[in-house]
Order: structure tokens, then sequence, then C-alpha cells
């Protein structure tokens, strides 16, 4: 919902000047690696994140990791900052630990305005990358980089949605394949144990929010939407470190790169998209590491392809969870533009019954649901603004709604498609290949050769099964 607090966010600018990351201490152990970062609001409000990361036996010895943690720490914190700057969006960031370069430190402008773009906008706040901040960095100490080492393996972050369960079940085979998971929960846990990991064999990362975010947020101060995949992205370095691993394959498909605001740069999915991507790689290739390999497997696939993979690999059905409302409660909450896309994608692969048994109930049937009836009309195209979330492009939801259509054939429609056959939309996509755009692959990635390959075999596996 759009609010207008462009006063509040002047009010806020002028009272609090300034933001500073004044440190980052950390403790190696035996038991694991303690991190806590210390924020400073104007010398008026102390930010204490943390993170915690249990020790498990495939870790590397201490000698070969303990020297790179400063660098992987300090972009930890950078982007970590991020979530308690915007409470007053002070017009002055000043970094205590190390120096930037100007590139660097434009490198971080550009992620925090095209991150907050969402924020920026459903704030109404009046920003622009050349001014809603400044960077200084007080130290002259410019943080080492990552030396090489010869790493070997794959790192694959695990959200517990369909995306990231394809990614596992195609390239999560082998010891040298290692799940990453943040803050665990049953969804992610059990699509892991699915593929055969127990519970010792994946990466573990305990993130803190320093509580008084949450009270300050409750209190009335800036709120909004963060770039949470370019977070994890840094976090990733970290494991690949640690476990000496140098590949680490993400789940973000061709349709991230989306706008969710027709005609503008305003991306929910900023940090999923491939200009995130490719701008996150120079800059680790040219202040962190040359050897690690940050890349989406799934960037060449459009949504349409990765539910038609998906609908193949049963074993995840019961499991996966993609609703954000329903995240603490393991369950679809029925009522959010996450859960209304899911179904819809899923459609044409999956009969209403297999729907049926994912969900609970059908969700195409609920047109007398307010939330949902509008839900259905932004993710069509009907309305004019897309629902901010994680979802695929207006194409995709209407192309899938058209096939689900025929293949329902004169049955009984459940009401939201009886609604959707008479309208403009399914007049227009109806018009248009379903299986072309089934068959599209977007060649704009960084998929290596070898990956690709196993892509494709996958898809080609599909194909033949079907």
């Amino acid at each position: 919902m759009k609010h207008n607090h462009s006063e509040k966010f002047h009010t806020l600018r002028a009272a609090y000047p300034f933001f500073k990351f004044e440190s980052q201490d950390y403790h190696l152990s035996k038991n694991g690696l303690n991190v806590e970062y210390v924020f400073n609001l104007s010398d008026r409000f102390y930010f204490k994140p943390s993170f915690y990361i249990p020790r498990k036996d495939f870790m590397t010895a201490d000698e070969h990791f303990s020297k790179e943690l400063s660098i992987l720490l300090f972009n930890i914190g950078l982007i970590e900052l991020i979530s308690y700057w915007k409470l007053t969006c002070s017009p002055l960031v000043i970094i205590g630990p190390f120096a930037l370069t100007p590139h660097q430190i434009s490198f971080w402008k550009k992620l925090y305005f095209n991150g907050l773009a969402e924020f920026f906008y459903l704030n109404s706040i009046p920003a622009d990358e050349a001014s809603f901040m400044q960077i200084q960095a007080e130290s002259g100490c410019q943080a080492e980089r990552m030396k090489s080492r010869g790493l070997n393996g794959l790192i694959i972050p695990i959200g517990g949605g369909k995306d990231s369960a394809v990614t596992l079940e195609i390239l999560g085979t082998g010891r040298k394949a290692l799940p990453l998971i943040m803050n665990p929960r049953k969804a992610t846990l059990e699509t892991i144990a699915a593929k055969g990991y127990d519970s010792n064999r994946y990466f573990e990362i305990q993130r803190t929010l320093d509580p008084r975010l949450l009270q300050m947020n409750s209190e009335g101060y800036l709120n909004g939407h963060t770039p949470f995949s370019a977070l994890l992205a840094f976090y990733t370095l970290l494991a690949a470190s640690m476990t000496g691993r140098c590949d680490i394959a993400l789940s973000n498909e061709s349709s991230a790169n989306e706008a969710t605001i027709e005609g503008t740069t305003i991306n929910h999915q900023y940090s999923k998209s491939v200009a995130f991507e490719s701008d996150f790689r120079k800059y680790v290739r040219q202040y962190i590491s040359g050897e690690i390999n940050y890349f989406s497997f799934l960037r060449p696939l459009n949504e349409l392809r990765i539910a038609a993979l998906f609908s193949g690999y049963t074993a995840y059905h019961a499991l996966f969870r993609s609703c954000n409302a329903g995240s603490k409660t393991d369950s679809w909450c029925g009522h959010c533009a996450k859960c209304l896309f899911t179904y819809i994608i899923l459609s044409p692969f999956l009969s209403p019954e297999a729907l049926m048994k994912i969900f609970g109930k059908n969700l195409l049937d609920e047109e007398s649901d307010p939330v949902i009836k509008t839900l259905f009309d932004q993710l069509t195209g009907i309305a004019e603004e897309k629902p901010f979330d994680c979802i695929g492009t207006i194409d995709e939801v209407n192309l899938a709604l058209c096939e689900t259509l025929r293949r329902a054939g004169e049955d009984h429609l459940p009401t939201l498609l009886e609604y959707y056959k008479k309208s403009g939309a399914f007049r227009r996509y109806n018009l248009l290949g379903f299986q072309n755009s089934l068959n599209q692959f977007n060649p704009e990635h960084f998929v290596s050769p070898q990956y690709l390959r196993l892509l494709t075999d996958a898809w080609n596996h599909r194909t033949t099964q079907t």
C-alpha cells in the first residue's frame, strides 16, 4: 500500500544527519563463528545485528579462511546496514572499518538506490541516486582480497520454494554440492532431506536482527522492502570461503528482470535480476576474489519452464512453501500474490487434484474473496500495477491461464477462470503460442557450459517423459 511519507523522510533526515558503520567483531572457535556489528544512528541509537555459523565437519581448517574473514565480514556488514539505515534515510553514511574506492562507493550507492526503489516508491520518497545519500569512509586501510587457494565445489542456497528445489534436484548430487540455508525452517530442511541430505550436511546461517529495529518499525519510523537476495549473495561468499568451494548456484529466473511498475526501473526483484548479478560478479572479481563464481543456474529459464520441471519432481510437492505470510507456520496462506501466482504457474502442468493436495483449496475458485480477485487482476495485467512480490511476468501468468483453460476444455470452470475467459486479456493471449513461450531460452546468463549441459539434459528428460 502506498503512503505519502515525503515529509517524514525530510524530517527524519534532518533529525538524524548521519549513520555510521562503527565496527565488526568476530569470534572463531571450535563451535563455530560468531559475528556482531555495531551501527550508530547519529549517536542516539546503536544497533548490534549478529549472526552465528555452527561448525560442521565439511568446513576447511582455520588457517585457510581466518585471514579472509575481515573482507568478507566487512562486505556483509555493508549490506546488513541497509535495513537499519532506511529507518531514517540519514543523508550521510560513514564507514568505519575499512576504506572504499570511488568505484566501490558507486557500486553500493547503486545497490542501495535500486534495491530500495520499491521502498522509495511506496513511501512517496523523492529520491535520486546522486543525492539520496553520501558514503564516506573514515579508514585509509583497504581490506585485503582473498588469496587464491584452489577452491572446488558448489554451494546451493535453499529458500524452500520450487525454484531452489529444481536447482537442488539437478545439481545436488555428490559430496561437493552443499546446500546453504539461512535461518532454517521446516520447508528448507525437508527440501534438502528429500534430496538425501542429512541434518548436518548443509551450511547453516543463524542471522539475528537487532530487536530495536523491529521496535522502531512499530513506532512509525520509515519501513519497507530491502534487497534480501543481495544480502544473501554476500553471505554465500563467506560460505564459499569457509567450505573451500568456488561455485555458487542461485535459482533466479529470467522473469525476475521485469519491472514491477511498467515503464520504470522499480523492481521488487532487483537483487534477483541479471543486472544485479552482473554488477555483483564484477564487484566480487575486483575486490574480493577471482575464484568465486556466483551465478543463477535457472537464469536461462522463464517461470513456465521452471514450473514444468518442478511438476515432475513430485518428492518436493508436499514440502515446498513459497508463501511469505505462511513461512513461520509452514503453510500456504491462500490470500497473497505468491500463493496465487504459484498456483497459476503450476496449473498447466498439474491436475486440479494435485494442486488441491498442495494448497488445500482451489485458489481459482475464490472470486468471492475480494483480496484474491484484486490479486488476480494485478497478476494478469487487468489492473494497472503488479503486486510487489517475487512473482513471474504478466505474460507468463496469462499464458499459464490460457493453457489451463485449454486443458479444462468444456468442463465446469472455477469462478476466476470463468471470469478470465471473458476478459480482454484472454482474447489477446489466447492467440499467442504457449508452447513457444515454454521453449524460450534466455541467452543473457552466466551459466558455464558444464552446468548448462546439466540444465539442458534435465529439460530434455522432462520432454521425453511428457
